[in-house]
């Protein structure tokens, strides 16, 4: 369970848009807003470092301090990061309170080892649950030890940590346990898929030397014939 609550230290912003944005990064800041309960928006910077590491946790509980206010309790709403560096550009921040019940996504982790020659398919990364906003849980741990071809894990059958409910669709499929393809039937329905879709292959070299051989042998037979 998520419990620690982690502090970040903000400033307030005054300036905004892409120049004041890439400004505050350069100084190793992170634009972020913080709203929520009906209070007017925060616009604040927040320590690189200290927001990056905290943020490994999706659904961590954050106390934030913001100059000349009280303390805030928050979670982070949505995260905005650079699709190539390990930068987050932006983070929208909602206020909770302590004994509020939130709505999160919590991530989905599979742990043993399903029956020989299967695979294991994980359909949905996530579930929705329900729980105190200071009592979240970093994942849900589902267990495929021993599993059959043709088992199917439910969200309705994923355990959930005390107090918290599910809140995605009970039915929505979790997890898959299938047949493992061999390396043959592979390649058949690979040739097949192909071929339903009209894709032709170049002859490889080697099946042209050996196409080449073919013919040198039945027109040497056939001289032998002649000569004959």
């Amino acid at each position: 369970m998520s419990t620690d609550e982690i502090r970040l230290v903000s400033d307030k912003r005054t300036e905004f848009g892409k120049g004041a944005a890439r400004k505050l990064r350069r100084a190793d800041k992170v634009p972020a807003v913080l709203y929520g309960h009906g209070e007017a928006p925060i616009h604040l910077a927040l320590p690189f470092h200290d927001t990056f590491q905290a943020l490994k946790n999706p659904n961590a509980l954050l106390t934030i301090s913001v100059e000349g206010e009280d303390d805030q309790l928050a979670l982070a709403k949505d995260v905005q990061r650079d699709p190539i560096k390990p930068i987050i550009e932006h983070v929208d921040l909602v206020m909770v309170k302590r004994g509020e019940k939130v709505t999160v996504e919590v991530p989905v982790h599979v742990e043993g080892d399903a029956a020989p020659e299967t695979v294991v398919t994980v359909d949905a990364q996530t579930l929705e649950i329900e729980a105190d906003v200071t009592n979240l849980p970093e994942s849900l741990t589902v267990s495929v030890e021993g599993l059959e071809v043709g088992t199917q894990i439910h969200a309705s059958e994923v355990e959930m940590p005390a107090g918290a409910t599910l809140a995605s669709d009970p039915e929505l499929l979790v997890v898959n346990i299938t047949q493992q393809i061999s390396a043959e039937e592979l390649e058949a329905e690979l040739a097949e898929a192909e071929a339903e879709a009209g894709i032709e292959h170049d002859e490889s070299d080697a099946e042209a030397a050996e196409a080449a051989e073919g013919e040198e042998s039945t027109e040497g037979g056939e001289e032998s014939s002649e000569q004959e």
